[in-house]
């Protein structure tokens, strides 16, 4: 792994320049957050269900465990409208989208990450996932509104949606527009983080050949050709299944081997204080590990059953929780103060080279998810003029040919584009998971929050600007370190 940190060695972090890439990554917060890793659903359009008015009407229920209709019977959703042929997923499904995005690139700076944090690391790797599954719920919440007969009924379906009713009064587009190109820009990013992942891990693997890593970035390219042909949500789903699949694979590759080293396990290795600004960057992987938000909106309104959703939220987030407290603490206990920033790099030769393959498997097998929904809300706004030629299937085609090929040609030749990437990803990440949520949650639903859901709320605004400003700090002081360099 040790090709991540060489081309994107120039990603800044947290007040320290030569951080490591996945702390570094960090940067990117939402930009991944997708990763994979975190990859962020926005938009309706064709993925909005077309609920039949016997079933969907009685069966949706609201993720809050709350009893609801899905869909309010005089409201159109704006799939429905452009007559969108939708197939809806299962329970399953979703929930594989959602640990595709949640099981990602920085699972493999965990343990560096307890390097720096000690024990409250392992504190920060639960509360993480407990505030990021929260901002969740609350963000599918605001879909919702009470009828005359005090049941919560869907009257919204995207992202864009909710920021267009909290901004209605005074700016009533605005706030969809802000949403949208946030959404874009992130979803964008993070598919050309996978052909510069691909790139370099291809050129590493076979470091025998005489091929360039913008060449074998073409050849990655080649290979997603076949998303433009994705229409669905479920074929989606399924690649996103094999991508966690793989994933699985990598950590149990990295989690066997440290369990054959176990007689040199130490407790002892794990640090009481911290440095602050170490502490920041590993405050900053481990958040960022888990975000989802951008794609939940779409997931829950293309469920079978949308009630399952919370439950569906809460079992994702406890199972990532629990794999990457496992993982991260027996690769720390395994080589301790040795620990490198891209755990693979402390991996015997042999093991390396497998696991880099897997993760090559991975990036190729997650591209699909944010490539999907960036394409969807790309179409979606272009399409909004309904005009009949943007509906039409060779339009469609050839926008998602588009947004490919520019994937690839920002990966080639846009210089210092990690650093660019981080400075985005502080805005754009931090924004869709904490700070629009939170925000969007007070907006709306102020009058029936009582007060620690108020309180939960404002904290969680905090530390998401918290964090977002500290991303925006590192990054700027990176790229003029970059710059000077030059």
């Amino acid at each position: 792994m040790a090709f991540l940190k060489q081309t994107l060695s120039s990603l800044p972090h947290c007040f320290r320049g030569t951080q490591s890439l996945f702390f570094r990554l960090v940067k990117w917060e939402g930009c991944l957050d997708a990763d994979e890793e975190n990859v962020n659903f926005a938009r309706r359009d064709e993925l909005n269900q077309t609920h039949s008015e016997e079933k969907e009407e009685q069966d949706a229920t609201m993720t809050l465990e709350f009893n609801v209709s899905h869909q309010d019977p005089g409201y159109q959703s704006k799939a429905h409208m452009q007559g969108a042929q939708i197939k809806l997923i299962t329970t399953w499904e979703a929930g594989w989208n959602v640990t595709n995005a949640i099981q990602g690139i920085f699972v493999l700076g965990l343990p560096y990450a307890l390097l720096h944090s000690g024990y409250s690391g392992l504190f920060l790797i639960i509360l993480a996932a407990m505030f990021c599954c929260y901002t969740g719920k609350i963000l599918i919440a605001c879909l919702y509104e009470e009828n005359e007969d005090g049941h919560l009924i869907r009257v919204r379906d995207t992202y864009e949606d909710i920021a267009n009713a909290c901004c209605k009064k005074r700016f009533p587009k605005l706030g969809g527009i802000v949403v949208n190109v946030t959404q874009v820009m992130e979803l964008i990013m993070t598919c050309i983080l996978y052909l510069v992942v691909s790139g370099n891990l291809l050129s590493h693997s076979f470091p025998y050949l005489p091929v360039t890593e913008k060449t074998w970035s073409v050849i990655a390219f080649v290979t997603l050709l076949p998303c433009v042909f994705i229409k669905t949500l479920s074929i989606v789903s399924k690649l996103s299944l094999l991508c966690s699949l793989v994933h699985f694979i990598i950590i149990f590759i990295v989690m066997s081997y440290c369990l054959t080293q176990i007689h040199q396990w130490s407790w002892t290795r794990f640090r009481l204080s911290i440095e602050f600004e170490d502490f920041l960057v590993s405050v900053g992987v481990i958040i960022f590990s888990y975000t989802s938000q951008i794609f939940l909106p779409t997931l829950e309104g293309n469920m079978k059953n949308p009630k399952e959703f919370s439950c569906m939220l809460n079992w994702t987030h406890f199972f990532a929780c629990l794999f990457k407290t496992a993982f991260a603490l027996t690769a720390f206990l395994t080589w301790g103060e040795e620990t490198k920033e891209v755990i693979t790099d402390n991996l015997p030769a042999s093991l390396k080279t497998l696991v880099n393959l897997c993760f090559l498997a991975k990036a190729l097998l997650s591209y699909p998810l944010p490539f999907f929904a960036v394409t969807e809300i790309l179409h979606a706004c272009i399409s909004s003029s309904n005009h009949s030629d943007y509906r039409a299937p060779l339009f469609i085609v050839v926008l998602r040919g588009l947004a490919l090929l520019f994937t690839l040609l920002m990966a080639m030749f846009i210089p210092h584009f990690a650093l660019l990437m981080g400075l985005t990803g502080s805005v754009t990440g931090a924004a869709m998971t904490f700070l629009l949520p939170s925000l969007f949650h007070l907006k709306l639903k102020w009058g029936t929050l009582v007060f620690l859901e108020k309180g939960a709320a404002i904290s969680l605004f905090i530390v998401g600007f918290l964090c977002s400003l500290a991303g925006i700090v590192c990054s700027i002081k990176g790229l003029i370190e970059a710059v000077g360099g030059m």
